[in-house]
């Protein structure tokens, strides 16, 4: 749903415009933060969790969330003057208030995530997301412009925080401990510590964009990121969200630790290869088809990020199992090395262009790969090595599903639908086939599981 919504708003908007939205994204993910402060991620691995903590919390999120907001409102001439852009000073301001809305449901959403109500979580998320879009869309088919973004993101943030409110029965009383927030800080100060390390660097390429190139190269670079994100983040995160409080249950049994992030693992990467694979060959068409001509640069930009989206989901599930043991000492120091490279990228590939930045993103994210791996194996004996023997199998098979479908691409003359949907074709059933000749362990696994479910399999078994 949200990539329709995407879509649409990007046919009927600039790339300019999606720019200035991407010129803030920094400043609005830093105090995001800052919002939390990592009391979200102490709350879901802390064992025992108690009315006290859980209200402390709240209040102190609401207070955070006031601050926040007001730095940011009064930093926005300041965020305008620097990139140039005195528009940003209304949009800053604007896209302020997110912060303190999301203030009121942050505790709603760990407590969801301890719970593992991801039935709750997911119907949250689909609603605000569907109500925020349609207001969105209006408004850019009335011409409102950047205010469409302004808004639906606003917009998005009120119907969350609301049905966190609805959907989940629980309620803040009276009640503030600091001795409750003292005994989750040491682990949620470095959390947040890391968060905002990696707020702030995840961003940095559109804060670096933003100022040495126009707002519509980084509009197309914004763009490039969000397709690519959109296949390669959401199942990353979504297992993330289940792999996270399962890892913590499990954490003083190093032995079913293990088990638990190999099979994450490659049920992750037999999903995400051939998406990211895929998503590769087909950049033109599926741009140009989409977005429309005037989204054409983002190809470029596109299809090396679709080599970093390969990547993404390594980083993640090893980093949820340093998180799960508690480990934030080492998440923060992994964290700092990451970025120091990301700076290096930077001071070396910047005077190159955007492309330059990308292919250096993506040899730094090969070295943050082996970073987080070598603390697995120290850790739970899970090694790099052994990991890479893992997802072998499945890294050929997908190569090969490439392959296919790229030889469908050079034999049609122009772009259209039907091309793109026969690509697309040949890409699922040439994958399934190959899964099923290799007999690849994560694909047996779900084979079994359909057969199994199948309405006349059901009646043969009763």
């Amino acid at each position: 749903m949200k990539f329709a919504i995407g879509i649409v708003l990007a046919r009927l908007l600039l790339p300019e415009q999606f720019g200035l939205i991407g010129m803030l994204m920094i400043f609005t993910a830093v105090a995001q933060s800052f919002l939390d402060s990592g009391f979200g991620s102490a709350l879901v691995q802390k064992r025992e969790v108690v009315l006290t903590d859980t209200c402390s919390i709240f209040f102190f999120n609401i207070l955070m969330g006031l601050l926040v907001t007001g730095a940011l409102y009064m930093a926005a001439p300041w965020i305008a003057a620097f990139y140039g852009q005195p528009i940003l000073i209304h949009l800053t301001r604007a896209l302020s208030l997110t912060i303190i809305i999301d203030a009121f449901g942050l505790i709603q959403s760990a407590l969801l995530r301890k719970h593992m109500d991801f039935r709750t979580q997911t119907k949250v998320t689909l609603i605000a997301v569907l109500l925020s879009g349609f207001i969105g869309i209006s408004m850019a088919v009335a011409d409102f412009g950047v205010w469409s973004l302004v808004v639906q993101l606003v917009s998005n943030s009120l119907f969350r925080a609301t049905l966190l409110w609805i959907l989940n029965p629980w309620r803040p009383r009276l009640i503030f401990s600091f001795t409750a927030l003292k005994e989750m800080f040491g682990f949620g100060s470095r959390m947040l510590a890391s968060s905002l390390l990696n707020q702030i660097f995840e961003n940095i390429y559109s804060l670096v964009i933003g100022k040495l190139f126009s707002p519509a190269q980084l509009g197309f670079f914004t763009r490039a990121v969000s397709l690519q994100g959109i296949l390669s983040q959401s199942l990353s995160e979504m297992v993330g969200r289940v792999t996270f409080p399962v890892f913590s249950i499990i954490q003083n049994d190093r032995v079913r630790l293990k088990k638990g992030v190999k099979k994450a693992l490659t049920l992750l990467v037999f999903a995400e290869f051939p998406l990211m694979i895929g998503l590769a060959v087909i950049a033109r068409p599926l741009v140009l088809l989409l977005l429309t001509e005037k989204w054409f640069e983002s190809v470029v930009y596109l299809q090396p990020l679709c080599m970093l989206g390969l990547l993404y989901p390594l980083h993640m599930i090893n980093l949820n199992a340093l998180q799960a043991l508690g480990r934030s000492d080492l998440f923060l120091r992994l964290e700092l090395i990451k970025k120091l490279l990301v700076v290096v990228n930077i001071a070396i590939t910047w005077r190159w262009g955007i492309s330059a930045i990308i292919y250096g993103m993506i040899a730094t994210s090969m070295v943050s790969y082996y970073l987080n791996s070598y603390y697995t194996e120290r850790l739970i004996g899970y090694s790099l090595k052994e990991q890479l023997r893992d997802m072998t199998s499945y890294i050929v098979t997908s190569l090969l599903m490439g392959v296919a479908v790229y030889l469908v691409g050079i034999r049609t003359t122009h772009v259209s639908w039907p091309a793109l949907l026969l690509q697309v074709l040949v890409g699922m059933v040439s994958y399934v086939c190959l899964c099923r000749i290799f007999r690849l362990a994560a694909f047996m696994e779900l084979w079994q599981e359909l057969w199994n479910g199948l309405p006349f399999r059901s009646e043969t078994a009763s």
